[in-house]
């Protein structure tokens, strides 16, 4: 029986997923990845990661708000042959804009996508991870689900949510080994603060006390070494902001 750890890692097509898929393989995991609409993307980090650190990586097309699609992709022989034993739930969309503007359609797929598809993953992730009465689920949050953030309050909903159920299921499957925590993020350099201007940025970083936006690689940083705590820390969520809160 092969005795490499696995892992699952949605969003990872790029940014904070594609980091964090990235620091796995180098730590020896076994990975599927996932993304919804760079699948180019998401096949050359795959190929990437097996060549360089000698891991399988199966890389699938997902909606990660869509059930039915969760359910296939846990249908995959992989998991029934490896189990799972880190869950990373980080796809996610943003919207700004304000609020009574905001389309019926556009809240209910970005709270599918950001909020939905924790759900759907946990719940295939915990029934794998019963069975080895082991393993860790981490959930990318955001400060905005702490505070709320004008211009973005279905986001910040979304992320509420997410700390929320982390909390809750943390309790529920502490008995059983397996932890639940959340990294709630500041200000990180990837391209979802495209819709935002050079001053836009200049402004909040003015007020991180740490004085710059933080890195994808700080995040995967951060995911790896929340694995490698004891189950004891569950039902955290672990703010990573520079010091702005």
């Amino acid at each position: 029986m092969n005795s490499k750890k696995t892992a699952l890692v949605t969003g990872a097509s790029r940014g904070i997923g594609e980091k964090i898929a990235e620091k796995l393989a180098s730590s020896g995991y076994d990975l599927v990845i996932t993304c919804h609409n760079s699948f180019g993307e998401l096949s050359n980090l795959a190929q990437k990661l097996k060549e360089k650190y000698n891991v399988i990586c199966i890389c699938k097309t997902v909606n990660a708000g869509k059930a039915a699609e969760v359910r296939k992709l846990f249908e995959d022989p992989f998991f029934e042959e490896r189990g799972l034993d880190v869950l990373v739930n980080n796809a996610g969309i943003s919207y700004v804009g304000l609020m009574h503007e905001m389309e019926d359609e556009a809240w209910d797929e970005l709270i599918r996508v950001n909020l939905g598809s924790v759900f759907f993953h946990s719940k295939y992730a915990a029934r794998l991870m019963l069975k080895k009465h082991s393993g860790h689920i981490i959930n990318i949050s955001s400060v905005w689900g702490n505070v709320g953030a004008s211009m973005e309050v279905a986001y910040s909903a979304s992320k509420g949510g997410v700390n929320a159920f982390t909390k809750s299921l943390a309790k529920e499957l502490a008995p059983s080994g397996i932890s639940v925590n959340a990294l709630s993020l500041g200000l990180i350099d990837t391209k979802m603060n495209s819709c935002f201007s050079k001053e836009d940025l200049e402004a909040v970083v003015s007020e991180i006390p740490c004085d710059r936006m933080g890195s994808a690689d700080e995040i995967a940083e951060a995911v790896y070494r929340l694995i490698c705590m004891p189950d004891y820390l569950t039902g955290q969520i672990i703010t990573i902001d520079g010091g702005w809160t």
